[in-house]
C-alpha cells in the first residue's frame, strides 16, 4: 500500500516497457514490511537534465534508479560521483547526501560479474570482448578490469566514446591489454553484449555468432526478453551465457545498500521477485 509516508524511489529511464528492476524491488519491499515503494518515470534524453535536478526536490524522495539512456549524462549532473561511476563514465543509482549533495554510483559491472563468478566461470586473466561501450557497457568492462581480465577488447559504433573509455581503462590499470575497433567474438574467453540489440524484434545481432567458440561464455544486458535472439543462437551453439535479468539480482543488494535498506541475499530477492515478459 502507497501512502504519504512511502518513500519514493524514482526509477528513470526512457521508454519504460522494458522496465524489470519494479518486479524485483517491490514484492521484496512489501516481504519485508518496509515503506517504500520503485515507480517508473520515462524522462526522454531531452528532458533529463532540466528534470533530474526536480524530481529530487520532491519532500518524499529517497533515490533514483538509473537506466538508458541516461547513466551516461548522470555523471555530469551529480555533486559527488564515486571512483567506479567516474571510471565507468556513467551512473546507475542517485541518492541525496546529508548535506544536500547529489551522489552517483554505478552498480552494473559489480551485478554482471557477481553473476558471471556466480556461474563457475573464471575472469582472472581472461579474454573478453565486450560490444557497447555506453552506460552499461562501460561499468561492465571496469569491473571485468578490476576482476583481473588480462585482455579487453571494446567495440562501439560511436569510436571515440570507446576510446575514451580505453584511456580510462588503461590509467587505472596499467598491465591490462585494452583494444578498440573490432567487434569479431573469435578467441575470446568471454563475450558480452551490452548494447540496446536485441530491445527491438528487428535488431541486427550485435556480433556475428558464427565465430563464437562454444567454450565461450556469452552475457546479455538486454532484459525485453529472457533469451534475446542473440543469447538463443549462442545457446544454439553450447555457450553457457547469462541472461540480462541476472546482472539486474546481482547489483540490487548493493543498491539497497546505497539506499540504507541493508543487504539481503540474491535468492530472497529471487524468491519474491514477479518478474513478467
Amino acid at each position: 500500500m502507497i501512502r504519504g509516508t512511502t518513500k519514493l524511489i524514482a526509477h528513470l529511464g526512457y521508454p519504460t516497457t522494458t522496465f524489470k528492476a519494479p518486479m524485483i524491488y517491490n514484492p521484496w519491499f512489501a516481504h519485508r514490511g518496509i515503506d517504500a515503494v520503485v515507480v517508473p518515470m520515462g524522462v526522454r534524453p531531452e528532458d533529463y537534465a532540466a528534470f533530474l535536478p526536480l524530481v529530487f526536490r520532491l519532500s518524499n524522495i529517497h533515490g533514483a534508479l538509473v537506466t538508458m539512456p541516461h547513466k551516461v549524462a548522470t555523471v555530469a549532473l551529480a555533486d559527488r560521483v564515486s571512483v567506479t561511476a567516474r571510471i565507468a563514465g556513467s551512473a546507475n543509482a542517485l541518492r541525496l547526501g546529508d548535506d544536500g549533495k547529489l551522489e552517483a554510483d554505478m552498480f552494473d559491472g559489480e551485478g554482471f560479474v557477481g553473476g558471471v563468478l556466480g556461474k563457475g566461470q573464471q575472469i582472472a586473466g581472461a579474454s573478453v570482448l565486450v560490444v557497447g561501450a555506453g552506460g552499461v557497457g562501460s561499468a561492465i568492462a571496469a569491473s571485468l578490469a578490476k576482476a583481473g581480465a588480462a585482455r579487453l577488447a571494446l567495440y562501439d559504433p560511436n569510436a571515440a566514446g570507446a576510446e575514451a573509455l580505453a584511456g580510462r581503462l588503461s590509467a587505472a590499470y596499467p598491465e591490462l591489454t585494452v583494444q578498440t575497433g573490432s567487434k569479431d567474438p573469435a578467441g575470446f574467453d568471454i563475450v558480452v553484449n551490452a548494447s540496446p540489440l536485441g530491445m527491438n524484434a528487428d535488431d541486427p545481432l550485435p556480433m556475428d555468432v558464427d565465430r563464437i567458440d562454444p567454450a565461450t561464455f556469452v552475457g546479455e544486458v538486454v532484459m525485453k526478453s529472457e533469451m534475446t535472439p542473440f543469447l538463443a543462437a549462442a545457446a544454439a551453439k553450447g555457450c553457457r551465457y547469462q541472461v540480462g535479468t541476472d546482472m539486474l539480482f546481482e547489483q540490487i543488494p548493493a543498491y539497497l545498500d546505497f539506499f540504507g535498506f541493508g543487504k539481503p541475499p540474491v535468492q530472497e530477492l529471487r524468491d519474491h521477485a514477479t518478474i513478467r515478459y
